[in-house]
C-alpha cells in the first residue's frame, strides 16, 4: 500500500470491528498511522480498495468530483471519437466504477458494494446527466461480478432518460490513417459483450489502417472494429467470429459504412488450419481474441492457445503482409506475449519486425503502481 497499489487483499487487513459491506474506512499501518480511506468489501479478496490518501467525509461528493475530473481527462485524449471510456475504476480513482460513452448514450457498471451503495449510485447518475447532458444513462450488470461482490441481482436498464442505443463514429479526421469521416458503429447499450464495444482497441483500429493492405482476414472480429477500418485500405476483408449475433451486428456496421465485406461464423482454431491446409493466403491478417487467462492457473493454457493462434496465421501470410496480433489477458505479460509470438515466427521460420508495439487507448489510462490497470497488448508486424 505505501508503494501506491491501491489494494489490499483479506489475508494482509485485521478488522477491529463489525465493518459492513461496502462500507468507507480509515486504513492504519501496524503502528497506528493513518494510510488513507478506503472502500471495503465484505466479500471479495480484495478486500480494501483506497479511494483516497486524505480522511474521506462525503463518499458521494468525492465520487462526483472524481467523475468530473475524468471527464476533463478524457477531453484531452480522446480526440477524433464520440465514442470512449469516461471513467476506468482505479485509473481513474474510482475503484469499482466503469463508465463509457456512446454518442449520446452513456453506460455506467457498477462492480465493488461501496459503489453499490445508494447515495454513490445516484450522485454518479446525476454527475453524468449533468455533465455530459447524454439523451440516456444506462447500467450493464454483470451477474458473475455481482455474486461474487454479493450484491443483491439487478437487471441492466435505462436509469436516466430515455435512449439506449444510438450510432457512433470512431478514428474521424485527417490523421487516423486516411478515414475522414471516420468509422460507424451501431451500439445498443442493453446488448453486446461487456459495456458493448471494445473502446479500448480504437486507437489500435487506425493504427491497423495505417499498414493494412492487400486481401486481409479479420479473426475474432466481434461486431468488425479491425476489419471495418482495414476496409478503407485493402482489396477485401473477411471478418470471423463464433458469434452469430455478433457477425448479423457487423453486417449492419458495414451496411452503415457503406461496404460489401464477408462475415464467417465459425471456431478461429478450426478455420485457421483448414485455410492453412487449403494454402489460403493473406496479405493482412488480424487476431484479436477474447482474454485466454482469466487466472494465473491459465497462463500455460493461454500461451499454447496464443502460440497455436499466431503460428497458423503466419504461414498464411504472403511475403510483405502485415500480422496484427493481440493478447487482453492481464495474466498474459507483455513480454511472455512477445515471447509466445517470437517463436511462433521462428517455428513457421519467418523472419518478422515490429513495427507497433501499442497498448490500450488513452481513454483506458494505466496507473503507475497499479500494474493490473494495463492488461491490453497488440503487436503490429512485418513478415517476410
Amino acid at each position: 500500500m505505501k508503494g501506491g497499489h491501491a489494494w489490499v487483499y483479506r489475508s494482509d487487513i485485521a478488522v477491529h470491528e463489525d465493518v459492513p459491506p461496502g462500507a468507507l474506512v480509515s486504513l492504519t499501518d501496524p503502528r497506528g498511522q493513518f494510510l488513507g480511506t478506503a472502500l471495503y468489501s465484505s466479500s471479495s479478496q480484495i478486500a480494501i480498495r483506497m479511494i483516497s490518501r486524505e480522511r474521506v467525509a462525503n463518499l458521494p461528493a468525492l465520487v462526483a468530483e472524481r467523475i468530473r475530473a475524468a471527464i476533463s481527462y478524457r477531453e484531452s485524449v480522446a480526440a477524433n471519437t464520440n465514442a470512449y471510456r469516461v471513467v476506468f475504476s482505479e485509473a481513474d480513482f474510482l475503484p469499482g466504477l466503469i463508465v463509457d460513452r456512446y454518442h449520446d448514450v452513456v453506460l455506467v457498471q457498477i462492480l465493488t458494494q461501496g459503489m453499490d451503495a445508494d447515495p454513490v449510485r445516484a450522485a454518479v447518475v446525476r454527475t453524468l446527466a449533468e455533465a455530459l447532458e447524454p439523451a440516456g444513462i444506462v447500467e450493464r450488470v454483470d451477474g458473475r461480478i455481482r455474486d461474487l461482490e454479493q450484491l443483491p441481482p439487478r437487471k441492466s436498464e435505462l436509469l436516466w432518460g430515455e435512449k439506449t442505443s444510438t450510432v457512433i463514429t470512431m478514428n474521424s479526421g485527417e490523421t487516423t490513417g486516411g478515414l475522414a469521416d471516420g468509422v460507424r458503429f451501431h451500439y445498443d447499450g442493453l446488448e453486446g459483450q461487456k459495456t458493448g464495444a471494445f473502446l479500448d482497441q480504437r486507437e489500435n483500429y487506425a493504427a491497423a489502417a495505417q499498414y493494412g493492405h492487400g486481401e486481409a482476414l479479420d479473426v475474432f472480429c466481434y461486431q468488425g472494429g479491425f476489419a471495418l477500418h482495414l476496409a478503407a485500405k485493402c482489396s477485401n476483408v473477411t471478418g470471423v467470429d463464433s458469434s452469430r449475433p455478433a457477425l448479423e451486428m457487423a453486417e449492419k456496421n458495414a451496411a452503415l459504412n457503406g461496404r460489401e465485406m464477408e462475415w464467417i461464423e465459425g471456431n478461429a482454431f478450426d478455420l485457421l488450419k483448414d485455410y492453412a491446409a487449403a494454402k489460403r493466403h493473406y496479405d493482412t491478417i488480424v487476431l484479436d481474441p477474447p482474454a485466454f487467462a482469466k487466472t494465473k492457473r491459465d497462463l500455460e493454457k493461454a500461451l499454447r492457445g496464443y502460440k497455436e493462434l499466431n503460428l497458423r496465421a503466419l504461414k498464411m501470410l504472403r511475403p510483405g503482409a502485415i500480422l496484427v496480433t493481440c493478447s487482453c489477458s492481464f495474466h498474459v505479460g507483455a513480454q511472455d506475449f512477445l515471447e509466445t509470438v517470437s517463436a511462433a515466427a521462428a517455428d513457421a521460420h519467418r523472419p518478422a519486425r515490429i513495427l507497433e508495439s501499442r497498448t490500450q487507448a488513452r481513454d483506458h489510462p494505466t496507473l503507475l503502481n497499479v500494474p493490473e490497470t494495463s492488461y491490453l497488448k497488440c503487436l503490429i508486424i512485418n513478415v517476410k
